[in-house]
């Protein structure tokens, strides 16, 4: 890891956060304390920055600097606001298709699905604070840069986000083998969110319910399930096939 990809040391991490850093995420030591370490949190509460504590070995296996305790990743693309995000692209005359992840945490598969997105022009990728893949420099490069040009919009609570996109007009599609009609079926003609899940343990059940429809994609052979990042991909470019006909 590169020193540029991130930063140490108690005061050096909360200068950072109030100067408006992007951070992708704090690692802090389990059994720290202090009146900086105080502020610390107070400072990661009031600007909305994802941390977790820690072992001190797993500090020490990115630094063996004087590192207090912390370390925070830089993010190497600046997140968007969805509250800003959706409107937007409505005032804009676009028509929305956004992307939403739910426990995506190989960055291979993440930078995958990217780079899909952005040459089929998603609009924006959805990622939840937590169990989630990193934006970092290994995302970007996974991505061949197509996290540099494509808005990432990451929320505290994906399931509120997907509640927010319905109120806002969108029609949510989620990928599932538990889909009862066939992905191709469905009207992406209208402003749309593709929901993809983990390929362990797919979409979560909450995130399921608030999915309009569910689309699966047929399988004829012997193993019956799609690295995700295929499973996007094909799912996207049925939007773009149904769009280009608009």
């Amino acid at each position: 890891m590169k020193t540029n990809d991130y930063i140490f040391g108690l005061r050096a991490v909360i200068e950072a956060i109030k100067a408006g850093k992007d951070i992708d995420k704090v690692l802090i030591k389990k059994d720290i304390s202090g009146d900086l370490v105080a502020e610390l949190f107070q400072v990661i509460k009031e600007y909305g920055v994802v941390s977790q504590r820690v072992p001190v070995e797993r500090i020490n296996r990115i630094t063996q600097k004087n590192h207090q305790g912390v370390v925070a990743f830089l993010s190497p693309v600046a997140y968007h606001n969805l509250d800003d995000l959706i409107p937007s692209l409505f005032e804009a005359g676009k028509l929305p298709f956004v992307v939403a992840l739910d426990g995506i945490t190989d960055v291979r598969n993440f930078g995958a699905i990217a780079r899909t997105c952005e040459c089929s022009g998603v609009d924006a990728i959805i990622i939840p604070e937590k169990n989630s893949v990193s934006v970092n420099a290994d995302a970007v490069k996974t991505s061949a840069g197509a996290l540099l040009h494509i808005p990432v919009v990451r929320v505290k609570n994906l399931n509120k986000a997907i509640k927010q996109l319905k109120e806002s007009g969108l029609m949510i599609v989620g990928a599932t083998e538990k889909g009862s009609k066939n992905y191709t079926t469905f009207d992406y003609t209208i402003p749309t969110a593709i929901v993809m899940g983990a390929e362990d343990t797919g979409i979560s059940n909450e995130n399921l319910r608030e999915c309009d429809y569910l689309a699966a994609i047929p399988m004829f052979g012997q193993i019956n399930s799609l690295n995700v990042s295929v499973a996007a991909g094909i799912l996207i470019y049925e939007v773009v096939r149904q769009r280009a006909d608009i």
